[in-house]
């Protein structure tokens, strides 16, 4: 996704080691230092250049995102990043193309480390269209999980990981329409204790 796009030294230098870049979209006024919005497979990153070699940066962790919102006009968008903190981000610099494209990069990355996949809902106007990406509600990624212990045999491992396949088949089966709502919602609660520490 970022062939052709020569991201900044600086914004490289503060990469975690092993962290992806999946999208870079990037903003150049005349007679400014581009501005860029940088989707990882780990955070949001926005990165404003400055002259003499600065620069300001924004990390979001996708912990700690809470909603991406989009609203496209004939002329221009709105681009906003919200956090579970309240802050929001707002980027109005950004094309209608590239912030779809941003939009659909964030789902992809945060699809990869989330129990219950994101989604994103669509709503057309007469002369405007939104996207509306929430974070899953459920708060356990398998980032989270995986931080929250320390080392352990394998056997304890695998018995931690289990939890999160046994959601993963719950929500398949009512994606198939094998169990309702109601049935979903009760056994999810039940793994979620588990996947919390909640065994007695």
């Amino acid at each position: 996704m970022t062939e052709g796009v020569k991201l900044p030294k600086k914004l490289l230098e503060n990469l975690d080691p092993g962290e992806e870049v999946v999208k870079a979209v990037r903003k150049r006024p005349a007679l400014e230092k581009p501005k860029w919005l940088v989707v990882t497979d780990r955070r949001i990153i926005i990165f404003d250049e400055k002259i003499l070699g600065r620069y300001e940066m924004t990390a979001i962790p996708y912990e700690k995102l809470k909603q991406v919102y989009l609203r496209s006009g004939v002329w221009r968008s709105e681009f906003k990043i919200e956090t579970e903190e309240g802050e929001t981000i707002e980027l109005p610099w950004m094309d209608k193309e590239a912030a779809r494209e941003a939009m659909l990069a964030i789902k992809e990355a945060l699809q990869r480390i989330s129990v219950e996949p994101p989604t994103i809902v669509r709503r057309k106007h007469l002369a405007s269209e939104e996207w509306i990406l929430n974070k899953p509600k459920e708060q356990i990624t398998r980032s989270i999980v995986a931080r929250q212990s320390p080392a352990q045999p394998a056997a304890q491992q695998a018995a931690r990981e289990d939890p999160l396949d046994k959601l993963e088949k719950l929500k398949k089966l009512l994606d198939e329409g094998a169990i309702t709502q109601e049935e979903y919602e009760a056994l999810r609660k039940k793994i979620l204790e588990e996947i919390l520490g909640g065994k007695k």
